[in-house]
């Protein structure tokens, strides 16, 4: 998601003792951490890889979903009318647009067509900054998208410095966005540079063999190692970067996970006086994965 230079642009368990990890997790929970679900197999189709699959992945930390309401330990709500990239939506706190299903186990990001302060939508944005910042390993999140023109959706991630150093220094990896009116296509970049006049950007496009990804949960990976990122999508690699083809790399550090659903904007245009609305993200899971050094 393209984010703006000036102001920079999700409930997990913790196994504390688990590899020593040294994160940044600012909470904990007096209920003792339950074990993290067995990973789902890759598709029977996916590219073949050298390192890293789950037969090696360690579980570390992971969402469910499965509370009454979103975890304040684990994430953050960012509430703003001012957002970027000519995106229409003032994001709120409200449950009319994040709840949690328990039963079924499920987030909700809803984007409504409803005026708040000057803007003509409302929606939410929730963040890991600050209570989860991630290491080297696997990031898997289980999601089902929305689609219509205008419509923006987004898996992604920012460096934990993004206020010092600023963007796009601090870096920006897409694991997912999602045009709306492309709803088969899943875009996967990375943001990098010195400055915002200098930004550059390194991405691919990848299209669903049948149907689109309104139509039922995929799982959207990142794998994050010493000098190289790899996405998946169900299991199957579509895209990778490394130090060695993007200069400057700031893809070593920390980084912080954020969801949304936008509205409008230059990637997508806006919708239509006559789209429907609501438009629904649903997360069923976050789940994160180290691997042995």
């Amino acid at each position: 998601m393209r984010f703006s230079p000036i102001i920079p642009r999700a409930s997990w368990l913790t196994s504390a003792a688990l590899l020593g990890l040294a994160l940044s997790l600012t909470a904990c929970t007096k209920e003792p951490p339950k074990p993290l679900p067995a990973p789902e197999p890759p598709a029977p189709n996916a590219a073949a890889r050298p390192f890293a699959d789950y037969t090696q992945a360690v579980p570390a930390f992971s969402d469910e979903f499965n509370g009454a309401a979103l975890d304040g330990q684990k994430w953050s709500y960012e509430v703003r009318d001012d957002w970027f990239n000519n995106e229409k939506q003032a994001t709120t706190n409200s449950p009319n647009n994040l709840y949690l299903t328990p039963l079924t186990g499920e987030l909700h990001i809803q984007a409504r067509r409803e005026q708040l302060r000057n803007r003509e939508f409302t929606s939410a944005r929730i963040v890991t900054k600050g209570k989860m910042n991630y290491p080297f390993g696997r990031l898997d999140v289980r999601a089902k998208l929305p689609k219509g023109k205008g419509i923006w959706p987004a898996i992604w991630m920012l460096g934990t410095n993004d206020a010092e150093a600023g963007w796009p220094a601090c870096g920006e990896i897409d694991i997912m966005e999602l045009r709306g009116s492309t709803p088969n296509e899943n875009v996967a970049t990375v943001h990098y540079g010195t400055s915002s006049a200098t930004r550059q950007m390194k991405g691919t496009t990848w299209r669903l063999p049948s149907g689109d990804f309104s139509e039922g949960f995929h799982v959207f990976s990142l794998i994050r190692s010493q000098n190289q990122l790899r996405w998946f999508v169900d299991g199957t690699q579509i895209h990778s970067v490394d130090a060695g083809s993007v200069t400057p790399y700031p893809f070593n550090n920390p980084f912080y996970l954020i969801l949304n659903v936008a509205v409008g904007g230059d990637f997508d245009g806006d919708p239509a006086l006559t789209e429907p609305f609501p438009k629904e993200m649903l997360v069923d899971y976050v789940r994160f994965y180290q691997y042995p050094e």
